[in-house]
């Protein structure tokens, strides 16, 4: 079903308010100034590496050991992920290579 220009225009303007809104919410909740609560400082310290541990258990649970390739795409990017994130502590770099890397050994080695 084709979408007519109004209504495309429409849904933009509607999730750039909507982005617009979620990013400005935390400013007004938490002025320059104001001491932050306790509960979201503690939920900034535990959440990231708790999402990121979710992934990673998310991309590595259909991983079969067992069969060929037995894992090694997987284990291989994973390890140069958290080498190049240690190193270089940079989260964009380690993603990408390890992104990019497990894309090349699935397609071209295994």
């Amino acid at each position: 079903m084709p979408v007519s220009a109004g209504h495309s225009l429409l849904i933009i303007l509607i999730v750039s308010v909507t982005t617009f809104t979620t990013r400005v919410i935390p400013f007004l909740l938490f002025p320059k100034g104001k001491e932050i609560p306790p509960l979201v400082k503690y939920l900034g310290e535990v959440l990231p590496p708790a999402v990121i541990g979710m992934l990673v258990i998310y991309c590595l649970k259909s991983v079969t050991p067992l069969t060929y390739p037995h894992a090694a795409p997987e284990l291989i990017a994973a390890a140069v992920v958290v080498l190049l994130h240690v190193w270089k502590r940079n989260n964009l770099l380690s993603i990408g290579v390890g992104t990019v890397l497990y894309m090349y050994l699935v397609q071209a080695v295994f």
